[in-house]
Parts: C-alpha cells; structure tokens; sequence
C-alpha cells in the first residue's frame, strides 16, 4: 500500500494499492488512482466557496485554541516542498503547488493567502525510488495532474526507441525529461513500469481488452516494441465481446499494420486470403438449413441467415454483399416444388396422414425461405413464373383439406405481398395468369389464415393482392374485380377486402376515362387534346351493370 498526501493545512492521507516489481519499481497502480485523485480535487475546489468583500472578518483566535494555532503554523513552517533527494519512500507524494508558494510567505498579506487557496490544486505524483534512479521522466497531464518517474536509463533505452534518442549517447547529460500534454498518464506509466517486468504476458493477462489497447498505443506511441509484440499475442488469443470491442481492435491493430508491424495473426481472425466467400459456401449453407431434421434448429437458421443477408444488401459497401449462385437456388426452389407437387398428389388420392401434411409444411415452408432470399435479393421475378405455372398444382387445392393446404396459399399471398412492395417485378402475362391461377384458392383458404395463421397480416396482404390487380390493364381489373366481388358480396370477412383496388378501378373507369388523344378537322395534326366519352351515358350504361351484378350477388 502506498499513500497519497496533501500538504496542505487540512492534510487527508488516502491509501492506494500499487504493485511493486522485484526491482522496485512501482509499476501497476490501480485503475482507479488518477480517477479518484483528481475527481476529489475537483470536489474539493468546487466545495469551496469564492470569498465575498462582504463577509464580516473573522473573529481573533481565543485563547483556548491559540496553542494548537501555533502548532500549526509550526508545523506548516517546517513542511518541505517536494525534493528529488527523498530516499527509499515508497510513497506517493501528491504535492499542491501553489499552496507551496504560499506556505513559504507566511507573513504575507491575507489578502493574498485567500486568493491562492482558491486557485485550482495541482496534483503531482511521485514513482519509484529516486535514490536508485539516474532519470526523472515526468509526465504533465490534463487539469494540471503531473506524474514524476523516478527510472533507470539504461531500462529505458533498452526497450524504448522512443528514450533511446532523448536519452542516448549524444544526450548524455540529460537528467530530466518532461513530456507535455500527455493524454493517458495512468496508462503511461504502467508501460514504463511494463520495461521492468520479466513476465509481461503475465501482466497483461490480467488486464481487460479496453486497457491492453490503451497500453499498445502508448507502445506504439514510445517505441516499446516487445510490449507491443505481447499485446498482439494478447489480442490473438483473448476472445472479443461484441462487434464494438472487435471494431476497436481491428481498428488499432490495422493502424500498426499501416506502420510495418507484423499483425497478420490478429486479423486472420476476421479476414482470409480469399477475398470473397465462395458462392458454394453459401450455397451449402442453404443446403443444409433446407434439408435439416430438427424443426427448432431449421426454424432459428432459417431467421438468422436471412437477418444476415439483410444485413448484408443493406450495408452501403456493395463488395460486402454475398455472391449467391442464385441458378442453385432455383434449383433448390424447382426440388422443392417438385417434392410439394408429388406430396399433393398422394394426399388427394388417399386421405391426408400427418406424415404427408408435415411434409406439405416443409416444402412449403422451403419455399416460402427461398422466395424470401431471392426478394431480398431482388431476384425474385422468375419465381413468381415459376409459380404462377403451377396449375397442376392449383387444381389439386380443393382436394385437400384445409389445414392442410393453406401453406400454400401461404406462398402466394407472399408472392403478392412482394409484386405490391416493387421487391418483384414479373411480366404483365406473369401477373394475369399469377391472379388466374392462385387468386381462388387464396380465397378459398382465406377464413383458416386470417383466423389460424399467427404470422399472417391481412392488410399487407390485401393490400398486395390489390396492388397486383392494378397493374393489369383495365379490362383486366374489371374481370378479376366484378369476379372478386361476386365472392365478397357471398363471403364477407372470409374473403379479401379489396375495396381499395375497386375504388381505384372505379375512378379510372368511370369518373376519370383516359382515351387516346383525337386529332380534330378544326385543329393542328399535332394536337394533343383528350377526347372523353360523355360521362352521363356511359355512366348509365356501366352503373346498370354494376346494380345488375350487384343484385345477382345478392340473390
């Protein structure tokens, strides 16, 4: 245990843990000494109120304490200043400065005295044994904190470069070595006392990986290359705790490598000699989630590999992103849709065993994977063909029962879902013959999804499925709407709401009509004026339609 003093009248004596070296240099003060020492100086300046003309002078000693004020004046007379000839002190000798000063005009004006008290404390702290010592190293911090080391300079120069100029042979004669404005005086000092240690890797063990950086860049900072060598040993073989932590590792050993320092160890754990993953890792990967036994296990990677690729296609370095064979997962996404297609067919001829209906929810559930990759990717169009082909599929829908098949609807209120969002882009014959072939069946199953799917959104899904519709051409929408409606107007809530699109369909067919542009006898050739239907009789002629349609609905 060391102590740490104040000289002045109101003297507070702390202990502070340091560890000592066989040679007897103090080299691993307690993380927490400089902290302390200055916050209580801060507090003790603060504590203390700035003096007012005001106040009343204070009141003549009494007799009854003029013998402990003489004592004290006594005492202050005698006290010395900081020395360098303080021999075998193994002590830490926190020095104020400008109360030094002060002490030594005692017959001074109080005026003066007052004003000095005030001033903000500077902290000077002593290491080492100065009788042994042929150098004094100090150290000038921040808010006026000072460390003064007490070294050896044949230590110094043996392990740092940085010394080994300010104290080599041409500077011989040099005692004193003062370094201003240093940034980290703790971290500082425990390097120096680093140089006196046999076992560095044994001290650095027990430091965490915030302190063994701030250490390596003081090394680097001296020249102290065996302490950076152990520190890189260190940061190889000590785990990082999140991306924080590694960032900042990475980031210090790059710097040392932009020096010439050998740092390939460290990074090999975040880099290779390959510069890009090869598209079959990936690939494998994929594989082995697609055909994994353990349901929980499937599930789990399933949503960390697609967080990951999101992850990826969001980052804003284009070469960070994954080359992913996507021929290979439209192979993956053909096998799995053959596989649901062959499953469909023996469960329409025999009666729908669990087995065959936890297959069905696998391949379905493959599926519904890989489509969100490829979406992610913004490579998805061809699924939506692949799909939208399916008729054999659709046909055999009704067939099955309903917790059974609505996996599949599944998929294609995803399909929607992605054509409504602009993630795919399939051709106008894609989308048709996509709402020809799965939009029924959708429909079908809609009651069981709204009512027995948790993950399923009815409002994204409408709002897909309208979407969709609204990119057709307009005869078109009005097939697939009046024969949406029709369904509505039986169903209810167990269909679509899709009274969005119509609206949209409505005002483009009825109260806004976009015709091609007529050039007219009275006007240029290259007019291009709108021609519009009158809207009263074509009006009338759509709105019986409509209330014919309607009526029939309703019967």
């Amino acid at each position: 245990m060391a102590e740490i003093k104040f000289p002045k009248g109101e003297a507070k004596i702390r202990n502070v843990p340091i560890a000592v070296t066989p040679e007897g240099f103090w080299c691993c003060p307690s993380p927490v000494v400089f902290q302390k020492n200055l916050k209580q100086h801060s507090l003790i300046n603060k504590s203390k109120p700035p003096p007012t003309p005001s106040s009343p002078p204070p009141p003549p000693p009494s007799q009854s304490n003029s013998s402990a004020h003489r004592k004290q004046s006594h005492s202050n007379d005698k006290k010395p200043t900081v020395s360098d000839e303080q021999k075998n002190s193994n002590v830490v000798n926190a020095v104020d400065a400008v109360t030094t000063e002060s002490n030594l005009a005692v017959g001074g004006d109080k005026t003066v005295k007052s004003k000095a008290e005030n001033l903000p404390r500077k902290v000077s702290i002593e290491f080492g044994e100065s009788g042994t010592s042929d150098v004094k190293v100090v150290l000038y911090g921040k808010h006026g904190f000072s460390v003064k080391l007490n070294v050896h300079k044949h230590v110094m120069v043996e392990h740092s470069s940085f010394f080994a100029e300010k104290l080599g042979e041409g500077e011989s004669d040099v005692s004193c070595l003062r370094i201003e404005d240093c940034e980290d005086v703790e971290i500082y000092v425990e390097t120096v006392g680093l140089m006196y240690s046999k076992d560095m890797k044994q001290r650095l063990i027990k430091q965490s990986v915030q302190r063994v950086l701030r250490i390596l860049k003081v090394a680097e900072v001296i020249g102290f290359s065996s302490c950076i060598k152990s520190c890189l040993d260190y940061l190889e073989a000590v785990p990082w705790v999140g991306d924080e932590e590694e960032e900042k590792v990475v980031s210090s050993v790059l710097r040392l490598k932009n020096e010439g320092v050998g740092v390939n160890p460290v990074l090999k754990r975040v880099s290779s000699k390959i510069s890009k993953p090869p598209k079959d890792t990936l690939f494998h990967i994929i594989e082995l989630v697609l055909n994994s036994n353990d349901e929980r296990g499937r599930r789990e990677m399933k949503s960390i590999v697609l967080k990951l690729l999101k992850e990826n296609s969001s980052s804003s370095d284009s070469e960070a992103s994954p080359d992913i064979c996507y021929e290979a997962i439209y192979a993956s996404c053909g096998s799995c849709l053959d596989s649901l297609l062959a499953h469909f067919r023996r469960a329409s001829e025999l009666e729908a065993k669990e087995p065959i209906a936890k297959q069905i929810a696998l391949d379905a559930d493959n599926l519904a994977w890989l489509l969100d990759i490829l979406a992610e990717r913004q490579v998805a169009d061809e699924f939506a063909l692949m799909w939208a082909s399916q008729q054999e599929l659709a046909g055999l829908h009704h067939k099955l029962p309903t917790m059974t098949r609505y996996h599949v609807s599944c998929i294609t209120a995803r399909v929607f879902v992605g054509i409504g969002k602009g993630e795919l882009l399939p051709s106008k014959d894609t989308r048709h013959m996509l709402l020809q072939t799965w939009l029924e069946p959708l429909m079908n199953d809609y009651s069981w999804l709204n009512h027995g799917c948790r993950s399923f959104d009815r409002r994204v899904v409408e709002e897909g499925i309208g979407r969709t519709i609204l990119t057709l051409p307009l005869e078109d929408q009005q097939s697939i709407l009046l024969s949406w409606l029709s369904n509505f107007l039986k169903s209810g809530d167990n269909c679509p709401n899709l009274q969005r699109a119509f609206e949209v369909w409505w005002r483009r067919t009825f109260i806004r009509p976009y015709t091609e542009p007529r050039v007219n006898h009275g006007q240029p050739e290259n007019s291009t004026a709108l021609y519009t239907e009158p809207r009263v009789n074509q009006g009338e002629s759509h709105n019986y339609s409509m209330m014919q349609l309607m009526q029939e609905g309703v019967e």
